[in-house]
Protein backbone atom coordinates (compact mmCIF):
# COMPACT_ATOMS: atom_id res chain seq x y z
CA UNK A 1 0.00 0.00 0.00
CA UNK A 2 2.73 2.43 0.94
CA UNK A 3 4.52 1.95 -2.38
CA UNK A 4 1.35 2.49 -4.42
CA UNK A 5 0.26 5.46 -2.33
CA UNK A 6 3.69 7.11 -2.59
CA UNK A 7 3.54 6.92 -6.40
CA UNK A 8 -0.01 8.28 -6.39
CA UNK A 9 0.89 11.22 -4.13
CA UNK A 10 4.05 12.05 -6.08
CA UNK A 11 2.12 12.09 -9.34
CA UNK A 12 -0.60 14.20 -7.70
CA UNK A 13 2.12 16.74 -6.84
CA UNK A 14 3.34 16.70 -10.44
CA UNK A 15 -0.05 16.71 -12.21
CA UNK A 16 -2.51 17.96 -9.61
CA UNK A 17 -5.98 16.54 -10.04
CA UNK A 18 -5.92 16.66 -13.84
CA UNK A 19 -7.18 13.07 -13.99
CA UNK A 20 -10.58 14.29 -12.82
CA UNK A 21 -11.45 15.44 -16.34
CA UNK A 22 -11.49 11.79 -17.42
CA UNK A 23 -14.83 10.10 -17.81
CA UNK A 24 -15.31 6.69 -16.19
CA UNK A 25 -14.89 5.04 -19.58
CA UNK A 26 -11.52 6.75 -20.06
CA UNK A 27 -10.30 5.51 -16.68
CA UNK A 28 -11.42 2.02 -17.66
CA UNK A 29 -9.54 2.31 -20.95
CA UNK A 30 -6.43 3.45 -19.07
CA UNK A 31 -6.71 0.33 -16.90
CA UNK A 32 -7.01 -1.75 -20.08
CA UNK A 33 -3.87 -0.17 -21.55
CA UNK A 34 -1.86 -0.94 -18.41
CA UNK A 35 -3.14 -4.52 -18.10
CA UNK A 36 -2.57 -5.18 -21.81
CA UNK A 37 0.99 -3.87 -21.51
CA UNK A 38 1.63 -6.25 -18.61
CA UNK A 39 0.32 -9.15 -20.68
CA UNK A 40 2.49 -8.16 -23.63
CA UNK A 41 5.58 -7.90 -21.41
CA UNK A 42 4.81 -11.29 -19.87
CA UNK A 43 4.49 -12.86 -23.32
CA UNK A 44 7.47 -11.12 -24.95
CA UNK A 45 9.72 -11.17 -21.89
CA UNK A 46 11.24 -7.75 -22.54
CA UNK A 47 10.43 -4.06 -22.29
CA UNK A 48 11.65 -1.49 -24.80
CA UNK A 49 10.30 1.42 -22.76
CA UNK A 50 12.19 0.60 -19.58
CA UNK A 51 9.35 0.46 -17.06
CA UNK A 52 8.67 -3.01 -15.84
CA UNK A 53 5.61 -4.97 -14.87
CA UNK A 54 5.70 -3.83 -11.24
CA UNK A 55 5.18 -0.19 -12.20
CA UNK A 56 2.18 -1.16 -14.31
CA UNK A 57 0.60 -3.11 -11.44
CA UNK A 58 1.06 -0.01 -9.26
CA UNK A 59 -0.68 1.95 -12.02
CA UNK A 60 -3.56 -0.52 -11.97
CA UNK A 61 -3.98 -0.02 -8.22
CA UNK A 62 -3.88 3.74 -8.53
CA UNK A 63 -6.15 4.07 -11.57
CA UNK A 64 -8.68 1.74 -9.94
CA UNK A 65 -8.69 3.90 -6.82
CA UNK A 66 -9.03 7.03 -8.97
CA UNK A 67 -12.02 5.41 -10.69
CA UNK A 68 -13.58 4.64 -7.31
CA UNK A 69 -13.00 8.23 -6.19
CA UNK A 70 -14.51 9.47 -9.42
CA UNK A 71 -17.61 7.30 -9.01
CA UNK A 72 -18.12 8.58 -5.49
CA UNK A 73 -17.62 12.22 -6.46
CA UNK A 74 -19.91 12.04 -9.53
CA UNK A 75 -20.13 15.63 -10.84
CA UNK A 76 -18.13 17.26 -8.07
CA UNK A 77 -14.40 17.41 -7.55
CA UNK A 78 -12.68 14.80 -5.49
CA UNK A 79 -11.95 16.27 -2.07
CA UNK A 80 -8.97 15.26 0.04
CA UNK A 81 -7.10 12.89 -2.26
CA UNK A 82 -5.00 11.23 0.39
CA UNK A 83 -7.96 10.65 2.69
CA UNK A 84 -10.06 9.21 -0.13
CA UNK A 85 -7.15 7.11 -1.37
CA UNK A 86 -6.83 5.61 2.12
CA UNK A 87 -10.59 5.03 2.30
CA UNK A 88 -10.72 3.00 -0.91
CA UNK A 89 -7.48 1.15 -0.29
CA UNK A 90 -8.83 0.18 3.14
CA UNK A 91 -12.08 -0.99 1.54
CA UNK A 92 -10.09 -3.15 -0.90
CA UNK A 93 -7.94 -4.50 1.95
CA UNK A 94 -11.00 -5.41 4.03
CA UNK A 95 -12.51 -7.21 1.03
CA UNK A 96 -9.21 -9.03 0.49
CA UNK A 97 -9.10 -10.19 4.11
CA UNK A 98 -12.68 -11.48 3.92
CA UNK A 99 -12.01 -13.34 0.67
CA UNK A 100 -8.70 -14.68 2.00
CA UNK A 101 -10.61 -16.18 4.89
CA UNK A 102 -13.07 -17.89 2.59
CA UNK A 103 -10.56 -18.96 -0.07
CA UNK A 104 -7.70 -19.90 2.25
CA UNK A 105 -5.20 -17.56 0.58
CA UNK A 106 -5.38 -19.50 -2.68
CA UNK A 107 -3.80 -16.48 -4.43
CA UNK A 108 -0.43 -17.44 -2.97
CA UNK A 109 -0.38 -20.50 -5.25
CA UNK A 110 -1.35 -18.54 -8.35
CA UNK A 111 0.90 -17.23 -11.11
CA UNK A 112 1.34 -13.51 -11.73
CA UNK A 113 0.12 -14.09 -15.29
CA UNK A 114 -3.19 -15.37 -13.88
CA UNK A 115 -3.65 -12.10 -12.01
CA UNK A 116 -3.06 -10.28 -15.28
CA UNK A 117 -5.73 -12.36 -17.00
CA UNK A 118 -8.20 -11.90 -14.14
CA UNK A 119 -7.62 -8.14 -14.21
CA UNK A 120 -8.23 -8.06 -17.97
CA UNK A 121 -11.46 -10.03 -17.42
CA UNK A 122 -12.59 -7.56 -14.73
CA UNK A 123 -11.86 -4.66 -17.10
CA UNK A 124 -13.92 -6.32 -19.84
CA UNK A 125 -16.76 -6.72 -17.33
CA UNK A 126 -16.54 -3.05 -16.35
CA UNK A 127 -16.59 -1.99 -20.01
CA UNK A 128 -19.66 -4.14 -20.62
CA UNK A 129 -21.44 -2.69 -17.58
CA UNK A 130 -20.52 0.85 -18.69
CA UNK A 131 -21.98 0.14 -22.14
CA UNK A 132 -25.24 -0.76 -20.38
CA UNK A 133 -25.38 2.48 -18.36
CA UNK A 134 -24.05 0.79 -15.24
CA UNK A 135 -27.00 -1.56 -14.97
CA UNK A 136 -26.57 -5.21 -14.02
CA UNK A 137 -29.13 -7.95 -13.55
CA UNK A 138 -27.42 -10.48 -11.32
CA UNK A 139 -23.84 -9.30 -11.06
CA UNK A 140 -21.87 -6.96 -8.86
CA UNK A 141 -21.36 -3.48 -10.20
CA UNK A 142 -18.29 -1.64 -11.36
CA UNK A 143 -17.19 -0.72 -7.83
CA UNK A 144 -16.73 -4.36 -6.85
CA UNK A 145 -14.73 -4.99 -10.02
CA UNK A 146 -12.44 -2.02 -9.33
CA UNK A 147 -11.86 -3.31 -5.79
CA UNK A 148 -11.00 -6.74 -7.18
CA UNK A 149 -8.51 -5.16 -9.61
CA UNK A 150 -6.82 -3.40 -6.69
CA UNK A 151 -6.50 -6.68 -4.83
CA UNK A 152 -5.29 -8.73 -7.81
CA UNK A 153 -2.68 -6.06 -8.58
CA UNK A 154 -1.52 -6.04 -4.94
CA UNK A 155 -1.27 -9.84 -4.99
CA UNK A 156 0.85 -9.61 -8.14
CA UNK A 157 3.10 -6.99 -6.53
CA UNK A 158 3.57 -9.24 -3.49
CA UNK A 159 4.40 -12.23 -5.71
CA UNK A 160 6.84 -10.12 -7.76
CA UNK A 161 8.56 -8.82 -4.63
CA UNK A 162 9.00 -12.37 -3.37
CA UNK A 163 10.88 -13.34 -6.53
CA UNK A 164 13.16 -10.27 -6.53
Amino acid sequence: MNRCKAVYLDKAKDYGNSWQVLRASSLTDQLFIKAQRIRTLEEKGESKVGEGIGQEFIGLVNYSIMALMSLQAKDTEVGNHEEQYDHFFTAAHELMEAKNHDYGEAWRSMRVSSFTDLILMKIMRIKHIEEHDGKTIASEGVEANYLDIVNYAVFALIKLSETE
